[in-house]
């Protein structure tokens, strides 16, 4: 298959992994594009779920993480946990410590309670503009993704082409429901964030994220202070009208 690379390259990929299982997706897809899958893992239960998938049929994608320096020490902890459970490697990428050090000096440590910019800026250089440095020299980026994490998830197709970052998404889980993942992790007993077992459903960085209460929207632990609508990190761009057929 051609290595260029476009919105229309997602429409024919989706076609092709329909109704095939997450295991022939991704062999189709590393066969497609050999050396250029790459897996990002928060060490969530999804993430998790696609980590064992990819060690388990020893599937040569590359797995790296984004290290915000403001993550919860049981995320630490999982990631240790989950190198050792796998005997594997992840790579980590950092904020530049310059663009930090300019913005935490300007505006202060917490900055992001202040306004949605500032919030923004901060998500930009810890994890956008690191994500970037990763996603360099490859054509398939997995996801983690589940449509019921988020609204604006929900018209998704499990193969997109994302312009931001100009590469090819595949979400194997997008259509999992969280017993789904749960009953995963437990029978086959895989190292998980105990922050999960806390009421914590999507976890990112310690300031901005929250256990959720009984009846609240799963979005509700992320960024609490500010508006539904703008409960986005910037990592992932979404134009699933313009990529794939369901």
């Amino acid at each position: 298959m051609s290595q260029v690379h476009n919105s229309s390259t997602a429409a024919a990929l989706q076609q092709q992994i329909r109704d095939r299982s997450i295991e022939e997706a991704i062999q189709l897809l590393v066969a497609a594009y050999p050396g250029a899958v790459t897996f990002s893992t928060s060490f969530s239960y999804e993430d998790q779920v696609i980590t064992d998938i990819i060690q388990t049929h020893e599937f040569p994608v590359s797995l790296f993480t984004l290290d915000t320096g403001r993550l919860f020490p049981e995320t630490y902890s999982t990631w240790s946990r989950t190198l050792e459970f796998y005997k594997t490697s992840i790579k980590a990428y950092y904020p530049d410590a310059q663009a930090l050090s300019d913005y935490i000096e300007t505006n202060g440590p917490n900055a992001f309670y202040d306004s949605p910019e500032l919030r923004s800026a901060c998500c930009t250089i810890r994890k956008v503009i690191p994500l970037k440095k990763a996603l360099a020299g490859n054509a398939i980026w997995i996801t983690g993704l589940r449509a019921e994490h988020s609204p604006a998830r929900h018209d998704l197709t499990p193969i997109e082409w994302d312009a931001a970052n100009q590469i090819i998404k595949y979400h194997p889980l997008l259509h999992w429901t969280t017993e789904e993942v749960k009953q995963y992790i437990h029978q086959k007993a895989i190292p998980y964030n105990p922050l999960h077992d806390k009421g914590f459903v999507s976890i990112g960085c310690a300031p901005c994220t929250r256990a959720i209460k009984p009846g609240e929207d799963f979005r509700a632990g992320r960024w609490w202070w500010e508006d539904n609508s703008k409960k986005e990190c910037g990592l992932h761009s979404h134009e699933p009208k313009k990529t794939a057929e369901a």
